[in-house]
Parts: C-alpha cells; sequence; structure tokens
C-alpha cells in the first residue's frame, strides 16, 4: 500500500471530456491519513434478484428429490441432486432459505384468479398485494431495495439501477386485469411509482459513464467504434503521473475493464445492425441474442458500478414468467415457459431443473468478478450481498408457498455462509428480507410486506 502523505484524492473523484464521465475505483491515494473508512461510511452492497417462475425442486416431485433445496439443513447439506450445485466451490458465501411463503402473491378474490404471471414480479420485493387494475390506479408497496437505496444510496451518483433482460410491455394491460407495470418492474419507489428497467447494456453504459452531453454527442458515440476512455486520454495521463505502482495497476485494470465490455457491446451492435437474422427479433441491437452472453454483460456492469460507487443498489429481473424462450446452454430445448408447466411428470420435472441449474450456474461469473475486484483492502464480495429468488414456487400450479430464496455474501460477520436455513411452515419470505435488512443496517426497520417477526439466520 502506498504511503500518503499529502491531501488525499476525493473518493468521488470523476475523469471527464467531451462529455464522457468516468468514475475513479477506490485507490490507496484516496485514503484518508491515519484512517480507514467506517462501516457507516462504507455500507454493504446489495444485489436483488427475481429469478422467475418459480423451481422445479418447488413441486411435489421437485421436493422429493430435494431438486432445489437439499435434504440436510445447518451446514452438513450435500448440493449434488440440487439446481445450486453449481454453487459449490461458493458454499463458504452460501445462505439457502427454504420454506418461505409469498401470499401476497396468491389470489385474494375470484376476479385475481389466474392472474399469478401478471402480479408475482412486483410482490417479490414489496412482499405487498397489488390492486387489480389495467388503470393508472396501480398500488402495491415500497420495495426492499428502494428502502435501502433511500438510506445508503443518496451519497452516490446513481442511488439504484433496475435491469432486465427480457422486454417490457410499458403500458397499457397484459392479463387478468393486471397493468404491464407489475410485470415490467420488481423496483417500486412508492406504492405506486414503480422504476423503469434497462434491457439494453448500451443504455446502462451510458447511464453508468454519462457518454455525450448532448444527443448528438450520444449518437456520435453510437456509431462509433471508439472507446469512451478515448474521450479522457489526457486526463488519465495526468493523474497516471501522480499515483504509486498499486494505484496505476489497479487505475490500468479498472480502465481495461471499461474498454473490454465496450469491445463487446459493440460487437453486438454491429453483429446485429448488419442485416442477419436474429434470434430475439425485434430486441434493441445493443442486447445480445445470447441469454449468457447478456447476464455476463450485465454481471460486468453492476461490478463497474460498484467498484467506482456510481451506485451501491441494483434489481435484476432475470427473465419473464410466460416466456417462450429456449435456453441451448442448458440442454433443454423445450421452451421456459412449457417446461415449467411439467405436470409433476418425474421427467418433465428434471428437465425443468436443468434450466434451474443453468440460470443458477450464471452466478459463479459474478461471484469470481465479486471476488477479484479490490474495493480498499477487501474484495467487493466481501462487501456485497446477493439476494436471488422467486415469489412463486411450483410454476406447474402457481403455488406461492415454499418459495426459493438463497442469499450470496462476503460480508460474513454479518451474514452467515455454508447455510441452509429451513423455516418453519407458514413463515413469510418477507421475515426473511427483513431480517437481511436489519443485518445491512436497517435496524429501525419494524416490519415489511406481511412479515410476522425475525427470521433467525
Amino acid at each position: 500500500m502506498a504511503i500518503i502523505t499529502r491531501q488525499p484524492l476525493d473518493r468521488r473523484t470523476f475523469l471527464q471530456g467531451m462529455g464522457a464521465m468516468v468514475a475513479l475505483p477506490y485507490l490507496d491515494v484516496m485514503r484518508p491519513v491515519g484512517r480507514f473508512a467506517s462501516a457507516a461510511a462504507d455500507p454493504m452492497r446489495m444485489l436483488f434478484m427475481e429469478m422467475v417462475h418459480g423451481a422445479a425442486g418447488c413441486s411435489p416431485y421437485g421436493l422429493t428429490e430435494n431438486l432445489w433445496a437439499p435434504a440436510g439443513t445447518g451446514s452438513s447439506f450435500d448440493l449434488s441432486a440440487t439446481s445450486l450445485s453449481p454453487l459449490e466451490p461458493w458454499r463458504k458465501y452460501l445462505s439457502i432459505i427454504s420454506n418461505t411463503d409469498v401470499r401476497m402473491a396468491e389470489a385474494y378474490k375470484s376476479e385475481e384468479i389466474g392472474g399469478d404471471h401478471f402480479r408475482s414480479s412486483a410482490v417479490f420485493l414489496t412482499q405487498a398485494h397489488p390492486t387489480q387494475t389495467e388503470g393508472s390506479d396501480i398500488f402495491v408497496g415500497a420495495s426492499i431495495d428502494q428502502m435501502y437505496a433511500q438510506r445508503f444510496g443518496q451519497g452516490t451518483p446513481i442511488p439504484s439501477m433496475q435491469l432486465c433482460i427480457e422486454p417490457l410491455d410499458r403500458a397499457g394491460g397484459c392479463a387478468y386485469g393486471y397493468s404491464c407495470m407489475y410485470t415490467d418492474s420488481i423496483s417500486w419507489a412508492s406504492p405506486t411509482d414503480p422504476l423503469p428497467m434497462i434491457r439494453d447494456p448500451r443504455v446502462a453504459f451510458e447511464q453508468l459513464f454519462g457518454v455525450g452531453g448532448t444527443a448528438a454527442e450520444r449518437a456520435s458515440r453510437t456509431r462509433s467504434t471508439g472507446s469512451v476512455l478515448d474521450w479522457i486520454t489526457q486526463r488519465v495521463g495526468q493523474l497516471q503521473r501522480e499515483l504509486g505502482t498499486a494505484d496505476r495497476q489497479r487505475m490500468d485494470q479498472y480502465l481495461e475493464n471499461i474498454r473490454e465490455i465496450e469491445r463487446r457491446i459493440q460487437h453486438v451492435e454491429s453483429r446485429n445492425a448488419s442485416g442477419e437474422e436474429r434470434e430475439l427479433s425485434g430486441a434493441p441491437t445493443g442486447v445480445p441474442d445470447s441469454y449468457t452472453d447478456h447476464v455476463k454483460i450485465m454481471f460486468d456492469l453492476q461490478v463497474l458500478a460498484l467498484q467506482s460507487d456510481m451506485t451501491r443498489v441494483f434489481s435484476f429481473k432475470m427473465g419473464r414468467d410466460a416466456s417462450a424462450r429456449v435456453f441451448p446452454d442448458s440442454g433443454v430445448l423445450t421452451g421456459f415457459h412449457p417446461s415449467s408447466h411439467h405436470g409433476n411428470n418425474p421427467a418433465r420435472v428434471r428437465e425443468f431443473a436443468e434450466i434451474n441449474r443453468y440460470h443458477v450456474g450464471l452466478l459463479p461469473y459474478l461471484l469470481d468478478k465479486l471476488k477479484t475486484t479490490m474495493d480498499g483492502d477487501k474484495s467487493l464480495l466481501e462487501k456485497t450481498a446477493i439476494v436471488y429468488g422467486s415469489p412463486m414456487s411450483d410454476s406447474n400450479t402457481h403455488n406461492h408457498r415454499r418459495c426459493p430464496l438463497i442469499v450470496l455474501s462476503g460480508a460474513n460477520d454479518k451474514l452467515p455462509g455454508n447455510v441452509h436455513l429451513k423455516a418453519p411452515d407458514g413463515t413469510p419470505m418477507a421475515n426473511a428480507m427483513l431480517s437481511l435488512m436489519h443485518r445491512a443496517g436497517m435496524d429501525d426497520l419494524h416490519s415489511f410486506g406481511d412479515s410476522t417477526g425475525e427470521f433467525t439466520f
């Protein structure tokens, strides 16, 4: 570590030029002399991810075969039969929370029956029951990511970011009398204010790096094969001369990561604008046809944003309930929604479990990125909690009891790892989310959604 004897560089330092704005990662030269950042000044980073439409392991057959939650509880559990098996190398960071219910996603009135697809996503992070409407009088609840962002995200340039993979309907009614706003967003600033989700990596990149101060500059950048870094070259060179060896290496790695993500986005845009037939007809040119590639770019953008402290809170909607999308990388060639309605047939349940395993299998890419990215004295993984789950359990019957939920975190002084916690029957998932927020610093939050009390981690 460099020994700092002069005024430290401000943590919120940007390199700017021609409309570009690149925040710096945490460097030794930013450390206050003789002091370390307090926990209050360096809150936990939170990533909330919705895996839509439940899990095969929550079906009657899947429960008997432990296709999601393992049979053993505590630290003595075997992941090999489960869709969580890709997380075996990361089990020290893994907390499995099984047997919790999301009753707020159930039908409360006869006219709501059948509308599970169209209200579930709005319930995941609010744990509140949506008002059935196709008009503007939408109402559900403030989501927990936004509660956290209100408390700990106001000191960052972007209090929170919302990302998604599948297309949005944006307006009007979806089905069963529900506004598409309930389906399109998992993040709600208030009961009546859903936040838009970003699907296009180019849009997310430009939001993070302020590329282009005018519409003409942004259009020029989109057409360019150059890099946002070309716009700040002079300032980078000046700063590099002021840094110690370790800080220069950290800066070089960070800037190269930005450049590499740009290259990948540009490659996707070039291919999608070439006139070749696309798998995702009508998708924006910046959206990869490959689900794997799309998710990985979104993960990389999240790591860059956390590294530069542009934001500390992400919500990521990783699918859409009724999507018929095929995931060939899973080895299953049946569409997602048809696979999910497996009729509790053992062979078809296991087929859906492979899709779940494929989706979970993308998380180690993110975990590795977080673990190998330093933020001061610690890796980002040690400062981050990832909440990954679904407001639905058995997709075949649209059941919301015993829903899948896991937490991945390196913050083992605040959250456990290598543990399977099975809740008593009837426990709301809201209890687990309430206790998670207490561990993350919101200990004055007395209730959330339909919570009935604390959940013991």
